[in-house]
């Protein structure tokens, strides 16, 4: 179904669709809402046939230069180059190009800040930057070099580029970089477009680069938190742990909202368990220092990656919720400057502002980082247990079944993942609090917010890995101890994601295998959702 663009409206999950293919490969088509439309174009034709002489007012950006040129008149004469130039000068991205989806994601918001008709453009170009979406015309846009204010400059400059032909410019058509005229010209448009007064600062202007990542980065957070409290559940009935601490009562004691939410889902998961009973902790477990038939200490309480799940998983799920409403209202916003409105009297006036001054994506991209950094470390934590008896009460060393010494196990999983443990650490430091003044001083304020929209979905991508890890050597952990524990059932929640692992992932029985595999069949498990799928058919949706 076509998502239509009328710069109110647009959320997240509509941002996914036109930027990743869905399960049949195809991408959501994108257009223009009609009335979005008919404002665009009605606001322009009142631009080019008031403002568009040498005797209008100075108007950053329409007949003035930029920065500290702010004061300087550009002749109408000059505005085709000028409009050229604008891109040329800011065209000055440097590294490895963005992945597709964040490419797309940047086309489709930029376009939508345009329906909401406080930019100016010409309505063509609009519809041509969702023509080349929708035609798989992908400009080819390095990840560094912007600093988030005056907007994501450098890569729009090179979006903007790419969408008006330049011949300096690269697309990606059909899985191949080209010249960008050669790649218009393939799928079938005019290579060259002129861009008209304002249009060039309309297009670069803006933290759109921002918010593309951070889009794209808070949707594959929100996936990840259900995942991390069906992984901890699963670690917990494999160290047969206590539910005490999920207690409705413990939470009404500190009613923060996030954590009584994840105490409910986990015991939702758990319910009926069994294995999280002292009867099952009595059997003795193959690398347990204990004698058959000697009773196990009572547990009381467990350690607090077991048992603070709540009050870590809770803040996680609180924070994307903020940040999702940052990003939903961002999404919905004009960022380019200056902007312009209805003056009341038949006409239009336009006035001066900081909207591309890109701090609140970039402070709520360093509160993603930090939440999910978190959530990452407490899952590998839980994993790091389950491969030492000493701390999983018993469970095979390594989570090893085959011969010993022959083979080593999952320790080598474990170390795997704790590296992408210490890179979220460095990642999550703050980005948004460093400023360095660029232009002259022009820009004496800065937010540095696409570097941390960009630390931020590498993170995310870290933690989605960590918890699927987590889901793959627990689900080993409980295969293992089957025969002996099997007596005392799972909860219903943990037996739907055992069997849905399983579908996908059969159990190591017979030692090492070539693990980046189902480390890699365990993330697709969790990108695809199948495992909180199967949870939440057997128990119902989760919170």
């Amino acid at each position: 179904m076509t998502v239509k663009l009328d710069g109110a409206t647009l959320d997240i999950q509509d941002v996914v669709r036109v930027s990743r293919p869905d399960a049949g490969g195809q991408f959501a088509p994108a257009a223009l809402a009609p009335e979005a439309r008919e404002r665009i174009a009605a606001t322009r034709d009142y631009i080019d046939r008031t403002w568009m002489h040498d005797d209008a007012p100075l108007m950053y950006a329409f007949n003035t230069g930029v920065g500290l040129f702010k004061d300087q008149r550009v002749l109408i004469s000059d505005m085709a180059a000028y409009q050229q130039k604008t891109v040329y000068a800011h065209a000055t991205g440097v590294g490895e190009p963005f992945a597709e989806d964040v490419t797309r994601a940047m086309m489709l918001l930029r376009a939508n800040a345009f329906a909401s008709n406080y930019s100016g453009p010409q309505v063509e170009l609009v519809e041509r930057l969702l023509a080349f979406l929708n035609a798989g015309l992908h400009p080819v846009i390095p990840q560094k070099g912007s600093v988030g204010a005056s907007g994501d400059l450098a890569p729009l400059a090179h979006m903007a580029g790419a969408v008006c032909g330049f011949a300096e410019a690269h697309m990606v058509y059909r899985g191949r970089i080209m010249p960008a005229r050669e790649a218009i010209a393939a799928a079938g448009f005019d290579p060259d477009f002129e861009l008209g007064a304002k249009d060039a600062s309309a297009l670069i202007n803006g933290s759109t680069t921002s918010l593309a990542l951070g889009a794209l980065a808070t949707h594959d957070a929100r996936r990840i938190l259900k995942h991390a409290d069906v992984a901890m559940c699963l670690s917990l009935e494999a160290m047969r742990g206590e539910l005490a601490a999920f207690d409705p009562r413990v939470h009404k004691a500190r009613p923060h909202p996030g954590q009584a939410r994840v105490a409910r889902n986990l015991l939702r998961i758990l319910d009926g368990t069994k294995r999280c009973s002292q009867d099952a902790r009595n059997i003795v477990f193959p690398d347990e220092p204990r004698q058959p038939g000697q009773p196990a200490a009572p547990r009381v309480q467990d350690v607090y990656s077991l048992r603070c799940t709540p009050q870590v998983h809770g803040p996680a799920v609180e924070a994307v919720e903020y940040v999702e409403r940052i990003v939903g209202t961002e999404m919905n916003s004009a960022t380019d400057n200056p902007l312009i409105f209805d003056d009341g009297q038949g006409g239009y006036v336009s006035i001066s502002g900081g909207h591309f001054h890109g701090q609140y994506m970039a402070q709520a991209m360093d509160f993603l980082s930090i939440a999910m950094a978190d959530l990452g470390s407490i899952s590998e934590r839980r994993l790091a247990r389950l491969i030492d008896p000493t701390m999983s009460y018993g469970l095979p060393r390594n989570l090893l079944a085959g011969k010993r010494g022959l083979n080593t196990g999952f320790a080598t999983v474990q170390c795997s993942l704790s590296a992408l443990v210490m890179e979220n650490r460095s990642l999550a430091t703050p980005g948004s609090v460093d400023s360095i003044p660029g232009k002259s001083n022009a820009e004496d304020h800065v937010s540095n917010s696409t570097w941390c929209g960009r630390k931020a979905r590498s993170i995310v991508e870290n933690v989605e890995q960590i918890v699927a890890g987590e889901l793959l050597m627990a689900a080993q952990a409980l295969t293992l101890v089957e025969p002996i524990a099997g007596d005392y059932p799972l909860g219903r929640g943990s037996r739907a994601a055992i069997e849905a692992i399983r579908a996908v992932i059969p159990p190591a029985l017979e030692g090492d295998r070539w693990y980046a595999t189902e480390m890699r069949q365990a993330l697709d498990l969790v990108r695809s959702g199948a495992v909180v799928e199967a949870v939440e058919s057997a128990i119902g949706e989760l919170e």
